[in-house]
């Protein structure tokens, strides 16, 4: 039952995520979201949710330091 409804969950936060990528809303949200919901089950969803975080922390340093100047 748990791994259904982790499974619901991600699907959801992945429909939304594409929902949100044509209309404006917080799309990177919702696919990590969903990335994270099937990470539970999926090694290569965790893979790729590492890659997120990494690039996103990339992004920030990188944002962080533009604006600082």
């Amino acid at each position: 039952m748990k791994k259904i409804l982790l499974l619901l969950a991600g699907v959801l936060c992945m429909l939304l995520g594409l929902f949100f990528a044509i209309v404006p809303g917080p799309s990177l949200i919702f696919f990590m979201a969903g990335l994270l919901c099937f990470s539970f089950d999926y090694p290569k969803a965790r893979h790729y949710l590492r890659l997120c975080q990494k690039a996103l922390t990339k992004s920030c340093r990188y944002l962080d330091k533009k604006l600082a100047r």
